[in-house]
């Protein structure tokens, strides 16, 4: 499976992003899509996952009631929709795919992994 990640840019705090993942190549043994984050000297930590049934989805205590996980069926892509932005939320983002049947949206679980798309959220 090949991830190609879109959409980042520099905002103002308070602003919103909206992220996309375009998901191709062999797909039929992807069971989760994730989107994760590192910031400036911090390790990768994650943001967002979901099942690609749809049976599955969560998102980090930090950015819950401000960031939404989709589908995007027309694009076959999972986009992020980031709304109220903060300095914190500075970092380059990554979406990533697993293929465990069993998964958490943790970043070791994810095998394959897009290029990075660099989200800064000025004060």
């Amino acid at each position: 499976v090949q991830l190609q990640a879109s959409g980042g840019g520099l905002v103002q705090a308070g602003g919103s992003l909206r992220l996309s993942c375009a998901v191709s190549g062999y797909t039929l043994d992807t069971v989760a899509i994730g989107w994760f984050r590192q910031g400036p000297e911090k390790g990768r930590e994650e943001v967002s996952c979901m099942s690609v049934n749809g049976d599955g989805l969560s998102y980090a205590d930090s950015v819950k009631g401000r960031f939404t996980i989709s589908w995007n069926h027309a694009k076959n892509a999972v986009d992020l929709q980031m709304n109220s932005l903060k300095p914190e939320d500075t970092a380059v983002y990554y979406c990533a795919a697993s293929t465990l049947e069993k998964w958490f949206c943790s970043w070791w679980l994810f095998a394959s992994w897009g290029q990075g798309t660099q989200v800064t959220v000025s004060s």
